[in-house]
């Protein structure tokens, strides 16, 4: 997509592809911008602001966002080769992708981390209770391609040169003093409706449920009374389910409804034809012509 950096990292749910309909909805001139649950990172990336804190409870993803922060690029782009050479990879050699696997389980060096979502199935990050890495093997589909380099590049280039903080805090527990009235907190939590495979309760890190939902609800309350402005991406409907205390919720502020199935996001899902109602709920007005094939509702 012409003029938005595209993520390394291919995040279930990543934001990517509707870019294009979310960064024109943030206000111009903003100060502090939160990507309050940053996964792949790629909102958090392409927004301008003064400041911009990235956070996600999974450490290993953010220790991997400060090794592409630190590291010279062609240097890293080096030490990813001789990685791929050392373990023989390729799209067919099953063997190594399990020794670079069983090695990364070890040191859980973050470098290790990326060149295996290279070739991982669907590019995926999936960790075990214990929080080894176990997604499987990208046989015949994934590598390091040309196109991954490119994006890792741009990606590498725009973290050094905006001013971006990383942290690996609970929603929760994340330091909102730092904020003034008129900053933005972006929301891009795990959909309670979705079920990913970063929150099915399985996968060593803190679980996504009705409860978790209803507070991240009542901390944007919050927010708003203390005039900070705060955009939640999350869907009303999906595979026949509705999140009603969502859309109830949501009364109260501006909603806008985005075209976007979910089709290709996860292998676990069944009805590959599903249809689900994404929206953007913010607590305050956009200008609708700026939101392109965005629907916003009284």
């Amino acid at each position: 997509m012409a003029g938005y950096i595209k993520s390394p990292m291919n995040y279930t749910g990543g934001k990517f592809k509707i870019l294009k309909h979310i960064i024109p909805c943030f206000p111009a001139g903003i100060g502090s911008f939160v990507d309050l649950f940053a996964g792949g990172l790629n909102v958090g990336i392409n927004v301008e602001a003064g400041t911009i804190y990235a956070n996600d409870q999974i450490t290993y993803l953010i220790d991997l966002y400060r090794l592409f922060q630190s590291a010279d690029t062609e240097a890293l782009l080096t030490s990813i080769r001789e990685r791929i050479g050392e373990f023989k990879l390729s799209q067919t050699n099953v063997e190594g992708y399990n020794a670079l696997r069983a090695e990364y389980n070890k040191s859980k060096s973050p470098l290790d981390l990326f060149v295996l979502t290279c070739y991982s199935f669907n590019h995926q990050i999936r960790f075990n209770g214990k929080h080894e890495f176990n997604t499987p093997f990208g046989k015949e589909r994934s590598s390091f391609n040309a196109s991954i380099e490119r994006n890792l590049v741009m990606f590498c280039n725009a973290l050094r040169r905006k001013r971006i903080v990383l942290s690996t805090d609970d929603f929760r527990d994340f330091d909102f003093s730092v904020l003034q009235a008129g900053d933005v907190v972006y929301c891009d939590p795990p959909y309670l409706l979705t079920n990913g495979s970063y929150n099915d309760g399985k996968r060593g890190f803190r679980d996504w449920t009705a409860r978790e939902d209803s507070a991240l609800l009542e901390l944007l309350d919050s927010l708003d009374q203390a005039g900070v402005l705060f955009a939640l991406s999350n869907v009303f409907a999906h595979k026949g389910q509705a999140n009603e205390p969502l859309r109830e919720w949501s009364r109260r502020y501006h909603v806008a409804y985005i075209d976007k199935t979910y089709s290709n996001c996860s292998y676990h899902f069944k009805d590959r034809t599903a249809q689900t109602t994404e929206v953007l709920i913010t607590n305050y007005a956009w200008e609708e012509p700026k939101c392109e094939q965005m629907t916003q509702i009284p």
